[in-house]
């Protein structure tokens, strides 16, 4: 879903036949201003999803940004500011911060992650553990805060996971299947697989015909070990239960990327407030 969609659909859902308490006590003709006040430390995201609400919510209206998606952002800064009609400010209101204040708690956590890492060649990646219907935005606001994104949906990588090794009778049964559908549908996208074991790990290399190779719930040793075996012939990806407290000796094993769900998932929306002025 696009941005544009997201966008309409939560204007539908908010406002429904009209703000009654703003069209009821607000006379059409007044304008106000208003900024965007930021309450706690954190990283921005969703400037340009603020803007877009505003300008669907009334064309008229005139925003002004005063930061940038990305930046770091400290108690008592100011954001933007918009100005027009008053009863339409308080309509894209409540829709701006409930978008901003959780793209922003997804980006400042992102940093966080990001930050444990320097100096590694690790990347940060999301996953798909995302709220239905608003990954486009979810995994932007990781992008902002300086993360990767993993796979937007089903639809643009094979990801072979346990399940689908189970179902498909092994580990080769499976690679063999996942490359004859790409041939035949003559699809180009990376494969990557998921290996649980020492012994899975032996039987795709053995195999080969997939990109990345997915180490999920290794321990460091046991992943640093695996690295080594793999020897730059396949990316690399640990995953499963990485915490902020163990990501950075996840990332001294020398793997290529680290996916961590609860960027999108186990999340605290920054404070944020659009304050009349």
């Amino acid at each position: 879903m696009t941005i544009e969609e997201i966008i309409d659909k939560a204007l539908i859902e908010d406002i429904g036949i009209g703000d009654h308490t703003s069209l009821s006590t607000i006379p059409k003709s007044a304008t106000g201003k208003a900024h965007l006040l930021v309450k706690e430390d954190g990283i921005l995201s969703g400037m340009e999803v603020a803007e877009q609400i505003f300008r669907k919510t009334d064309k008229h209206l005139a925003f002004f940004p005063l930061l940038n998606d990305g930046d770091k952002i400290h108690v008592g800064d100011i954001a933007f500011t918009v100005e027009g009609s008053s009863a339409s400010i308080l309509m894209a209101e409540r829709l701006v911060l409930n978008f901003m204040q959780r793209m922003s708690g997804i980006a400042t956590s992102t940093a966080l992650y990001v930050n444990e890492l320097t100096g590694l060649k690790a990347k940060v990646l999301d996953t798909r553990k995302t709220t239905p219907l608003l990954r486009e935005l979810e995994k932007m606001a990781v992008r902002h805060g300086g993360g990767h994104n993993h796979r937007f949906g089903l639809y643009d990588m094979i990801m072979i996971k346990d399940n689908h090794v189970d179902f498909a009778g092994g580990i080769s049964k499976a690679i063999d299947a996942a490359n004859d559908y790409l041939k035949i549908n003559q699809l180009n996208l990376q494969i990557e697989i998921e290996v649980r074991s020492f012994d899975e790990l032996q039987q795709v290399l053995d195999k080969g015909g997939v990109n990345r190779i997915m180490l999920d719930n290794f321990k460091p040793e046991d992943l640093k070990k695996a690295v080594e075996i793999i020897n730059g012939r396949f990316e690399t990806e640990a995953s499963g239960g990485i915490t902020l407290e163990t990501i950075r000796a996840y990332a001294q094993t020398n793997v290529d990327f680290i996916s961590v769900g609860a960027l999108t998932h186990h999340i605290k929306s920054l404070d944020l407030s659009l304050k009349a002025f």
